[in-house]
C-alpha cells in the first residue's frame, strides 16, 4: 500500500483543494411571476413551468 514519505506542503494542499469552494447556485426568474427559481424546475411560487401549470398554488 503506497505511505507518502514526505507530508504535502501547505501550497500543494491549497493548489488540490482550490476547486472545493462552495459556488452560488444560479437562478432565472419566473415569466409567468417574475420570481427567482432554479433553471429547468417548476417555480415553487406559481406552478408554472414552460408556460404549463402543474399545481394550483392555494390561497
Amino acid at each position: 500500500m503506497g505511505v507518502p514519505k514526505r507530508k504535502p506542503s501547505r501550497s500543494r494542499r491549497g493548489n488540490r483543494r482550490s476547486h472545493d469552494a462552495i459556488v452560488a447556485r444560479n437562478l432565472a426568474t419566473c415569466p409567468q411571476c417574475n420570481e427567482p427559481k432554479l433553471p429547468h424546475r417548476i417555480c415553487p411560487q406559481c406552478g408554472f413551468y414552460r408556460g404549463k401549470s402543474f399545481f394550483e398554488k392555494e390561497a
